[in-house]
């Protein structure tokens, strides 16, 4: 089955309101084997709407339509839809009372009744959080449309709760995905190493860049979940094979979420001591539930004079070597050890620029150390030789710190092959 989806609204348009609701309905319609041909964003305006639903009804057989149901004026994609499949729009009594029930009313407003006006013959979704409710029904050719409320809290449950069990009875096949994450390589390097796989028919293996990173989507279809899934292992055993220990995780949501259920399950605590990333690595880390069980403490130290004395790294030190030096990031990373008491301690200490940087400190140059009171590493990030912002230098500086971390955990060399270690 292939499939389109269309959200309705001006303010999406505008800008003034992201389209969140593509991205909810198309992981649905993956998961069930659906086809997304086509998406598209359309104003509230009827003459506008009334052609890209007949335009997209001649090229799929499933049309899901996001938002406008509700009681304005400016909420048409219901009359609009109606009309271009050639169906009447009737009061649905159900609905009407659900609606008087909301507002606690024996009688609504025209508008507010508005919302139970639906399809002749179509099938109901309830809405359990909010007011308009949405429906499925046919066009004369046999094509499916299928319409939404379009704020995310309305729309999320709904389609989940109704529409999947509802498409669940059309649909003979279901897609699994994985995402095998990868830190350390670069998406043109991985997708040579694994270009045989991405050649592939069934399961597909697709690369993606994220933020500094990469990760290979591998995807199956079958007739269940549990036979897409067995296709999708070999292909992930022979990424893990290929790239080793680059691969930190199959479907993880981020190096923090994975460093913070490591730290746990180690019973291990950590501390950060920033410069250039500002605290960043302080807050990825405590983005995630539960990192209070193993988060320490953190210092943005900035100026020389605060290193020296909170973190007491030696005067001679800074005078010698500068700030943003590999003998500064290690002696950050062990004095934050002794002042929190923590397992592990991480120093980083660079230059994210955009101004600042000298021709022998580059902007792009960071040192991040990893001491767990006992040894010491520390790994250099070199400029790549293309301007990034600030805000790229900083974030991959903390997800390299991340990735230390992990490695350190999970007994595997804590500097990559890319990067020198400190020197004695």
């Amino acid at each position: 089955m292939n499939a389109e989806i269309i959200s309705v609204g001006t303010e999406l348009l505008l800008g003034q309101v992201i389209n969140t609701d593509t991205a909810i309905v198309a992981r649905e319609l993956s998961a069930l084997g659906i086809n997304l041909h086509f998406s598209s964003v359309v104003g509230d305006n009827p003459e506008r709407l009334d052609e890209s639903i007949r335009s997209a009804l001649t090229r799929c057989e499933l049309l899901i339509l996001t938002g406008g149901l509700g009681p304005t004026q400016d909420d048409l994609t219901k009359e609009t839809a109606a009309r271009a499949a050639g169906k009447k729009l009737v009061l649905h009594e159900e609905s009407l009372r659900r609606i008087e029930n909301y507002f606690n009313e024996h009688t609504v407003s025209e508008n507010q009744m508005k919302q139970a006006m639906l399809p002749e013959g179509c099938t109901v979704f309830q809405n359990n959080n909010g007011t308009a409710p949405g429906c499925a029904f046919s066009d004369d050719k046999g094509s499916t449309i299928i319409m939404l409320p379009g704020p995310p809290s309305e729309l999320e449950p709904m389609l989940l709760d109704s529409v999947v069990p509802y498409l669940q009875k059309e649909q003979n096949a279901v897609i699994v995905s994985h995402n095998v994450h990868i830190f350390g390589k670069g998406e043109a390097v991985v997708s040579q190493i694994v270009k045989d796989l991405i050649d592939g028919g069934n399961p597909t293996v697709a690369p993606y860049a994220k933020e500094g990173e990469c990760y290979l989507r591998v995807t199956a279809k079958a007739t269940t979940p549990e036979e897409a899934d067995l296709l999708c292992q070999p292909a992930i055993q022979t990424i893990r094979e290929r790239l080793g220990d680059f691969v930190y995780a199959d479907n993880a949501e981020s190096l923090e979420e994975l460093v913070v259920k490591e730290l746990t399950r180690a019973n291990r605590k950590i501390a950060t001591a920033e410069s250039c990333t500002g605290g960043l690595l302080a807050k990825r880390i405590t983005d995630i539930s539960g990192s209070s069980a193993v988060f320490e403490m953190g210092c943005v130290t900035y100026s020389n004079e605060v290193k020296e004395k909170l973190l007491g790294v030696p005067h001679e030190l800074l005078a010698k070597y500068g700030a943003v030096s590999e003998q500064v990031a290690k002696a950050m990373a062990e004095g934050i050890v002794k002042t929190s008491g923590a397992d592990i301690g991480i120093g980083i200490t660079g230059i994210a620029g955009p101004d600042g940087g000298t021709a022998e400190k580059p902007v792009g140059l960071v040192y991040i150390a990893l001491s767990d009171g006992k040894n010491t590493w520390v790994s250099r990030r070199n400029p790549i030789g293309r301007t990034k912002t600030r805000e790229w230098h900083r974030h991959c500086s903390a997800s390299q710190a991340l990735d230390m971390v992990r490695r350190y955990l999970a007994d595997l060399p804590v500097i990559v092959p890319d990067y020198k270690p400190l020197m004695p």
